[in-house]
């Protein structure tokens, strides 16, 4: 394998072949990669960009502003959902928090759960502040799924204005959640965080009461 021979691949009509060229670049040089991918990051085909726009979450550190550029392109233009939120996973990996306003557009034009869902996790990844509301929006949901993102996001975020809206889930039905939850107030930590905790200690489901046990009483 050379250069050469995956640049070869990469400008193949056979969008397979381009598609392993994608997978090749892993082995290159990461500044070699960066310039090397560009052009499939807006390839006709949808399997193609995702596959691109999926590696500059390691790649972007060759050069943050041409890959904020990039992202922002690509979460506001591309026609494809999982483009979008491969985008949105970028930027929160990389720490763009440039892009910040970006996501927060993206997630209150969409009606798509799965980029929603994307952004609402990133946020969380990202750690920046501003996205509390979002996340406070999210929690809202009637999508189980977006709710238990929101609560694992409130954790990483580390705010702990959270902890008064986490509480009303300490009875959820979804025992992941609630699971999710005692992994979040743990990171927020306070009295209050301290009481759910002692709560969650007796939840009737193993898996829950362990995870609030073990944090209740760190080794």
């Amino acid at each position: 394998m050379t250069p050469e021979s995956v640049q070869t691949l990469l400008q193949s009509e056979d969008y397979g072949d381009r598609i392993k060229g994608l997978n090749q670049l892993r082995q290159l040089p990461q500044d070699l990669a960066f310039e090397m991918i560009q052009p499939l990051i807006v390839d006709a085909n949808v399997r193609v960009r995702y596959a691109a726009v999926s590696q500059m979450d390691r790649l972007g550190e060759v050069n943050r502003d041409k890959s904020l550029e990039i992202l922002r392109d690509r979460l506001s233009n591309d026609k494809e959902t999982d483009v979008q939120a491969a985008a949105a996973d970028a930027i929160a990996a990389l720490k763009l928090t440039e892009g910040f306003e970006d996501l927060r557009t993206a997630y209150q034009q969409s009606s798509e759960w799965l980029l929603q869902f994307s952004i609402i996790a990133a946020l969380g990844e990202m750690g920046d502040p501003r996205g509390f509301d979002l996340l406070e929006d999210a929690l809202a949901s009637d999508n189980g799924l977006l709710q238990s993102t929101a609560v694992g996001a409130f954790g990483e975020l580390g705010d702990r204005r959270a902890v008064p809206l986490l509480l009303p889930f300490l009875d959820h039905p979804d025992w992941q959640l609630r699971h999710r939850l005692a992994q979040a107030l743990t990171h927020l930590g306070g009295e209050e965080a301290k009481t759910a905790l002692e709560y969650l200690a007796k939840d009737e489901v193993e898996q829950v009461a362990i995870e609030a046990k073990r944090n209740l009483n760190p080794e």
